[in-house]
């Protein structure tokens, strides 16, 4: 999806679309990068569209409900899914349960951090389901962790309006 596209749609449809590119790229489906969905959200915010501590709800919430289909999908079929992903890649294996011994151990601050990151963020919710992990503390983890990403990208383009995509080019 490119910028003409996300800019018409959130145009468009407003909050509604925010939503569900957020969710769709808390996902990680292909074609919905934050690097752009985010900050073109804060730009709304700057121009007035939408009031900044709006977008940042909608963001957060967003980020948090597809985390959380991410986070039940992995608890109700991801050991499933790992035990198949194993015996089909063997030498993975013992890559799979140092990443699931890690979150184990760290937990709560293993999901925040990792929403830190690019790319672990939207996967860390399925090891969690996985690992059965509380669902109160992963919901405070993860909400936590995506405020703190989203805020990033949604502020800068709040403050840097479309520079932030002559940076990003």
């Amino acid at each position: 999806m490119d910028l003409d596209s996300l800019s018409f749609y959130f145009a468009q449809y407003g909050v509604a679309a925010i939503f569900v590119m957020v969710f769709l790229e808390y996902l990680n489906l292909p074609g919905f990068p934050a690097g752009i969905i985010m900050p073109l959200s804060g730009i709304m915010a700057a121009r007035g569209s939408i009031s900044f501590p709006v977008v940042m709800a909608v963001t957060v919430a967003a980020g948090l409900a597809g985390s959380l289909l991410l986070y039940f999908l992995g608890r109700k079929g991801g050991s499933v899914f790992l035990n198949a992903y194993t015996k089909r890649f063997p030498k993975h294996k013992e890559a799979v349960e140092k990443s699931l011994g890690w979150l184990k151990d760290k937990g709560f601050w293993g999901v925040f951090a990792a929403k830190l990151l690019p790319m672990v963020r939207t996967l860390i919710s399925i090891p969690a389901g996985v690992l059965q992990m509380d669902l109160k503390k992963y919901v405070i983890s993860s909400t936590m962790g995506i405020f703190v990403w989203n805020l990033f990208f949604v502020g800068a383009g709040y403050l840097l309006g479309d520079k932030v995509f002559e940076l990003l080019a």
